[in-house]
């Protein structure tokens, strides 16, 4: 015996021709969609027809309101869903009960009834093309809740996805925003949405829409969607770069700024750099940022996307031939936070690796923007001080004249400032850049003795992370190595006396102590230096450490010994 379904039965026995509703139909397709789920044989034809029948049901659904006796256009066309409904019934009967009288002649079967569903599909669509119904007609199928089964968020992806293939430009444009508030809220229908067949065409489709709401509306779908890594390859086959491109050049500020930070999100993979310059994307891209015009929420991403393409040298010339580098230095000026570390980050990247474009960053005065955003006395977040000094780093520290065009800005009284005063996460960032700049030239580290470098170094000596104690320790023994500097660090007698006390407190052999050592066989090459380390009281303990064969610790022992018994012939010799 067979799969019963007295409901169905029922329907098609109640229903004569003048009485069939949508309602009727919708049942009936739901019923069926039920009722071929356990179906084992010939399963890839029948999920075919299922995908057909949840289409062909959603439309049905839009336009339920409609009375198909008011209607005879529509009239004929549920009288023909339901005719071939009643035939898919009888198939899917067979196939329950394997009844069916060969295997090719049953996959034939299948084949035509796809084809049926198909074109009523079609059909529906057509009637809302020509504008026969519209919003005033369809009912509005419910959100499913937080807690919502899959199947339930399928239907309703489905029957948004019918209402902007069919419905009028107001239905259109609602499903759109009712998509974008569910993929929003929940990411779950992200995926629904890419599972769901056409959509992510239909999508794609739109951005080219001459509608302008529909146009924003899309984009918007798009930009939620481009942010998720496993979907960018299937909106990349889908062509979506040249729709995106074709927005950037619309005249919706909120849909170029949509399609901007899409383009962002999907060229973070290097591999659709040359879509997007096929597509005149770069040229579209720069002239954006060069616009007095644009603004900065357009600007940013628009950064951010010419950002990724560098990488591609062919691009990255033709980036520098069109003047990018004079406009992202203009851009670092900017007061807006988003633009001007954009801008930064763009600079940086373009410049890494190319001495040629370091050179005409410089030139275009990269350096002067730069330092002007860090500089204390301008208003700037940390974020964008945080990028200008990394900036700064990998532009300047490995040229002894660039590290002179930056002295002659006053970078140095700016880094000294964020020693002393900057919050945690700058404070850090201006240690690392002042034990990087103390490892380069010897004038470099003379100007940081004059302007007050190495009585900050000693403060972080005793900091709680042995990173910054380590940075700060390696830092100062760089500095003491100058002679100048070793006589303007003696005469603070804190200076030594800490150095000793922290000495003394260290446990032997940590890589702290090792330093500190280190600092102080420098200062032993100034008379002052020695004379203050074997008066202080703590020589004693400096032997114990040589006993202990701590580093250097011996060397350090015979030097200031030394000092001892020149210091006694000197006695002798006057008594």
């Amino acid at each position: 015996m067979g799969q019963e379904n007295p409901k169905q039965d029922q329907i098609f026995q109640e229903s004569s021709p003048p009485k069939r509703s949508l309602r009727q139909a919708i049942e009936v397709i739901s019923s069926l969609i039920s009722y071929s789920l356990p179906i084992k044989v010939f399963a890839v034809k029948w999920q075919l027809i299922r995908n057909k029948l949840e289409e062909l049901n959603s439309s049905l659904i839009a336009i339920e309101d409609c009375d198909s006796s008011q209607n005879p256009i529509l009239s004929g066309m549920v009288s023909a869903v339901l005719a071939s409904a009643s035939d898919c019934y009888d198939l899917a009967r067979r196939c329950v009960d394997l009844s069916y009288s060969g295997k090719l002649l049953m996959q034939s079967d299948l084949d035509v009834m796809v084809a049926k569903f198909d074109r009523h599909v079609k059909n529906l669509s057509g009637i809302f093309t020509a504008g026969i119904l519209s919003q005033g007609f369809a009912i509005v199928v419910s959100r499913p809740g937080a807690n919502a089964c899959k199947d339930d968020m399928r239907f309703y992806v489905r029957d948004l996805l019918t209402r902007m293939k069919i419905g009028d430009l107001e239905m259109k444009r609602q499903a759109l925003v009712n998509l974008y508030d569910v993929v929003v809220e929940d990411e779950k229908y992200v995926k629904i949405i890419v599972e769901v067949g056409d959509l992510v065409n239909i999508l794609v489709s739109l951005l080219d829409s001459m509608e302008m709401e529909l146009q924003q509306d899309a984009v918007k779908v798009v930009a939620v969607i481009s942010g998720f890594d496993s979907y960018k390859s299937i909106l990349i086959g889908a062509g979506i770069i040249g729709p995106l491109i074709r927005v950037l050049e619309s005249r919706s500020e909120i849909s170029k700024e949509g399609a901007a930070r899409s383009l962002q999100k999907l060229t973070q993979n290097s591999d659709n750099a040359w879509s997007v310059s096929a597509y005149g994307g770069v040229t579209a891209l720069l002239k954006i940022c060069a616009s007095v015009d644009s603004t900065a929420e357009l600007i940013s991403p628009a950064c951010g996307v010419l950002r990724n393409l560098v990488g591609v040298d062919e691009i990255k010339r033709f980036m520098i031939e069109e003047g990018a580098v004079s406009t992202f230095i203009k851009l670092a000026r900017s007061k807006d936070e988003g633009v001007q570390i954009s801008s930064i980050e763009f600079l940086q990247n373009i410049a890494s690796g190319d001495e040629s474009v370091r050179q005409s960053v410089v030139k275009e005065g990269g350096i002067r923007a730069l330092v002007r955003v860090f500089d204390p006395k301008i208003t700037c977040s940390s974020k964008s001080r945080e990028m200008a000094l990394r900036a700064i780093e990998n532009l300047c520290f490995s040229s002894a004249s660039y590290i002179s065009v930056l002295m002659s800005y006053g970078f140095m009284d700016q880094l000294l400032f964020f020693l002393r005063n900057g919050d945690v996460l700058v404070q850090e960032l201006a240690l690392k850049a002042a034990f990087r700049l103390s490892g380069t030239s010897e004038e470099t580290k003379k100007a940081m003795g004059d302007a007050g470098f190495m009585s900050e170094f000693v403060k972080f000596l005793d900091a709680k992370s042995f990173e910054v104690r380590e940075m700060a320790a390696v830092a100062l023994n760089s500095l003491v190595s100058v002679p100048k500097n070793r006589k303007i660090f003696v005469q603070d007698d804190r200076n030594v006396g800490f150095l000793l006390q922290l000495l003394d407190q260290e446990e032997t052999n940590s890589g702290s102590k090792k330093f500190l050592i280190s600092i102080l066989l420098s200062l032993t090459s100034c008379s002052s230096g020695r004379k203050k380390i074997a008066n202080s009281g703590y020589l004693k303990n400096i032997e114990k450490l040589a006993e202990a064969e701590v580093s250097d610790a011996k060397r350090l022992v015979r030097k200031l010994s030394t000092n001892r018994f020149r210091s006694m012939l000197n006695g002798i010799w006057h008594s």
